[in-house]
């Protein structure tokens, strides 16, 4: 589908579309150093023990693009960012 530049297709009832998510977590041994840049920037109300990964990911995702589509400076080295597109099926 993303070859074809296919967002969706519909076969025998059903449609098919492409979904793309960001998911974002806490770079390994940064993982302190991303909860004090949290605090510091004011959102320490994400930090608990630990960063729920959901909640991290809509942070991280609404950052970029508040950021011109980029990861903001004081992030950069301490989330892993990654893009999963995946195919959703549901009755048409």
């Amino acid at each position: 589908m993303i070859s074809n530049e296919t967002q969706s297709f519909n076969r025998s009832g059903t449609l098919f579309y492409l979904n793309t998510k960001i998911y974002a977590s806490a770079a390994g041994e940064k993982k302190e150093e991303l909860f004090e840049a949290l605090k510091k920037q004011g959102y320490g109300t994400l930090v608990v023990e630990t960063v729920n990964a959901n909640s991290l990911s809509a942070f991280v995702k609404e950052q970029i693009l508040e950021n011109e589509d980029l990861l903001p400076n004081w992030l950069e080295g301490k989330v892993n960012v990654f893009e999963r597109t995946t195919v959703g099926v549901r009755k048409a």
